[in-house]
């Protein structure tokens, strides 16, 4: 079984092996197809028309699938490597050991915003970005930046405690744990770390920073602690929505992927204990 593991607790030879694994998805181009596909979704996702992988109840469940095809990716280049992820209500500033240079790299410099240490800065010819929202060709960020902050694990329980998945009108003014969780109102989780980010990161095309994969793998984690913690609470909503992915409904662009088949994350990975 994949065990999904804290990124503050992986060795030396657990990172160089994620890193490298990157790397190859990147050389052989498989990589940029998820950042175009997870572009398209945004752009195509809206509050008032069909919306399937944000501002909507399926953005867990479609992301949980995302996740496990990128996953299942890595483990064809490396099958030791598995999805870390980052806990940013402990791993909280840009002195984490996550933005080491042996590790995913630091923030961007002041001018541009061009990230220029580590195994995906512009200068190692490794990592040009081709799936662009403007013309730079170069990884972006900037941590932190105007004193934003990342959100804390009180705020991340007071969203734990909300006993509704979702409620209508099944979108960014929705009320209910996946919401919270999205970040559309509420305590604000996922969307604010993508701020907090920048560069990339607060596109459309955010996978182009790999501390997308580490990102969303613990917002997962996060809805997995959501399903232990209300076992009587479910996906919503069950069934005749219009512009929304049902329970029953296949969720594009797979054609064969319903939000009930991913309520069990167990029977494609776990996550370890670590706090």
């Amino acid at each position: 079984m994949t065990v999904r593991k804290n990124q503050a607790t992986l060795s030396a030879d657990e990172k160089r092996r994620f890193v490298n694994a990157l790397l190859e998805l990147k050389r052989s181009g498989r990589y940029d197809t998820f950042v175009t596909t997870h572009n398209a979704f945004i752009m195509s996702d809206t509050d008032n028309g069909d919306r399937v992988g944000h501002r909507s109840p399926s953005f867990l469940p479609w992301h949980r699938r995302f996740l496990i095809q990128f996953e299942e990716a890595l483990r064809s280049v490396d099958p030791a490597v598995t999805l870390p992820y980052w806990d940013w209500t402990a791993d909280r500033t840009s002195r984490s050991s996550l933005w080491a240079p042996d590790f995913l790299g630091g923030t961007g410099r002041a001018r541009d915003g061009q990230v220029t240490d580590g195994p995906f800065a512009r200068g190692g010819n490794r990592w040009t970005i081709n799936v662009r929202v403007d013309g730079r060709d170069y990884l972006r960020r900037d941590l932190g930046a105007g004193g934003r902050q990342l959100p804390t694990r009180a705020e991340v329980e007071s969203a734990l405690a909300m006993e509704t998945y979702d409620t209508a009108p099944w979108n960014s003014a929705s009320d209910g744990f996946r919401n919270h969780l999205e970040g559309w109102r509420g305590v604000n989780l996922h969307n604010r770390v993508h701020v907090w980010v920048g560069g990339q990161m607060g596109t459309g095309a955010s996978p182009n920073d790999p501390v997308f994969w580490l990102h969303h793998a613990f917002v997962d984690k996060l809805w997995a602690d959501w399903q232990a913690r209300h076992p009587r609470s479910t996906y919503l909503p069950a069934a005749g929505t219009a512009n929304v992915v049902d329970l029953g409904d296949t969720m594009r662009p797979w054609n064969d992927v319903t939000p009930a088949d991913m309520l069990d994350h167990t029977r494609h990975y776990t996550f370890d204990t670590a706090a």
